[in-house]
């Protein structure tokens, strides 16, 4: 059995045709982000044909907060997936044991702090994030239930379909993220409108799904047994590989933090134009999130590929790789930005029929959807540095894009010229940061070739 895994990973991962490898391990990525982006969106959705629009503030100021377990998540998701592919692309099977447990373990312990500090200065963090007299109420009873209580859930779920995903094992990890998702989307309903739970029956919602995804992926790494190189035992944590994994997953954790706190500085400014404006842009991003969790997917299904080829040496695969990866996302972001410009009327009212939000949520998206394809071709050079074990490359990539230039750029175009300075700040960070990704990228390959030869 464990002969006919290798002949099958080494199939995968060296021999069949790029696209197609590609295709295998980034489809079922794409299409559990394409219902994880659906189920981010249903929180949103359901709560805005309660027509409150202070509700739906609520969500969007507490959501950049949440998401900072995604960066968690992926700091020793991705950080420990991709080590794992490089040491299976080594022929190195048994240290990948004490590196899955380390990811798992210790992040839960991270998050489980993260959690215990946030309800014990939940009043001043909800402030901080520009909560008003009418959303204060509503945030508290999101942000108790999605971040203290759904913490540890949510980060396990994400770091376990990276483990899967280090593996080959694409199919698994997108089935439990679906079934999440899935399972989100039937709930939100009945809890907010059936049970009458409004904004926590969405929350609740959340943390319900992704504990049964935790269950989903325990269970689908026993049903591999010994076909898995994956350890979830308590027995092997050690912090010997904490370096390397923390190290590259630094980079995704950064490129979610500075997001998020992204996210928080402009909705901290738009608070103060009314909480109108703060609904409108929560909407937005969640619909923009969308055209980017594709790919997001992409990344993380082509990440596997971009390492083990690094690891074995096969540069000019792991360029093939990157590149038809490259395309494929900008061939979608340019049909997102079509329809985004086509339909935003339609899109925000569908979400909020209250004229005044979705009118210039309307706005905001035709904007906002422009920076589109230049966002996923710099996060696809980030991941591909990622996967090959370039950390600190892809730190600087992303300190630059979401901290050094987008925070400070979006206090500067809102004094400059307002509300909607800030929705364009996203595309003139993204244009300055291209040419400096691409001439990082190529330039790593330059020293990869110059060490071949």
């Amino acid at each position: 059995m464990l002969k006919k895994r290798e002949l099958s990973e080494r199939e995968l991962f060296e021999e069949i045709p790029v696209p197609r490898a590609v295709t295998i391990l980034a489809i079922p990525t794409i299409i559990s982000q394409i219902v994880t982006m659906i189920y981010n969106l249903a929180d949103t959705f359901f709560i805005g044909q309660l027509s409150n629009p202070y509700m739906v503030a609520a969500v969007s100021l507490v959501y950049p907060w949440f998401n900072l377990i995604t960066a968690l998540g992926n700091l020793f998701g991705i950080g420990g997936s991709s080590l794992i592919s490089r040491m299976l692309g080594a022929g190195d099977h048994e240290d990948a044991r004490y590196v899955s447990a380390f990811s798992l373990y210790g992040g839960a312990a991270v998050t489980l702090g993260f959690s215990a500090a946030t309800y014990v200065a939940r009043r001043p963090i909800l402030e901080f994030l520009g909560a008003s007299e009418e959303t204060f109420l509503y945030g508290e009873q999101y942000l108790f239930l999605v971040v203290v209580l759904g913490g540890i859930p949510t980060m396990l779920s994400l770091t376990l379909a990276h483990l899967l995903r280090s593996e080959g094992h694409a199919k698994q990890a997108s089935a439990g993220m679906m079934l999440g998702g899935i399972l989100n989307m039937i709930l939100d309903p009945i809890l907010i409108f059936l049970f009458d739970m409004g904004i926590q029956g969405a929350a609740l919602a959340t943390v319900v799904s992704n504990m049964v995804s935790v269950l989903f992926f325990a269970a689908a790494f026993l049903r591999l047994g010994r076909k898995t190189a994956v350890s979830l035992l308590p027995r092997h944590f050690t912090f010997r590989f904490m370096g390397p994994v923390c190290s590259v997953g630094l980079a995704s954790a950064l490129a979610t933090t500075l997001a998020s706190a992204s996210n928080m500085v402009i909705v901290k400014l738009a608070s103060g134009y009314g909480d109108i404006p703060v609904a409108a842009y929560g909407i937005v991003k969640k619909i923009d999130s969308f055209p980017l969790g594709v790919s997001m997917g992409l990344c993380q299904g082509f990440m596997p590929l971009v390492g083990y080829n690094f690891a074995s040496g096969n540069y000019r695969r792991m360029r093939d790789i990157s590149l038809f990866s490259w395309k494929a996302a900008m061939i979608f972001s340019a049909c997102t930005v079509a329809l985004f410009w086509g339909f935003a009327p339609q899109i925000l009212y569908l979400f909020i029929p209250e004229a005044r939000t979705s009118m210039q949520g309307a706005e905001f998206l035709r904007i906002a959807s422009l920076a589109v394809p230049f966002t996923a071709v710099n996060g696809l050079i980030c991941y591909t540095l990622q996967a090959m074990g370039k950390g600190a490359p892809s730190a600087v990539l992303t300190s630059c894009r979401q901290g050094l230039v987008n925070i400070p750029l979006l206090v500067v175009m809102n004094l400059a010229i307002g509300l909607y300075g800030m929705i364009w700040t996203q595309l003139v960070t993204e244009l300055i940061m291209l040419p400096i990704s691409l001439i990082m990228y190529y330039a790593t390959l330059h020293k990869l070739n110059g060490r071949a030869a």
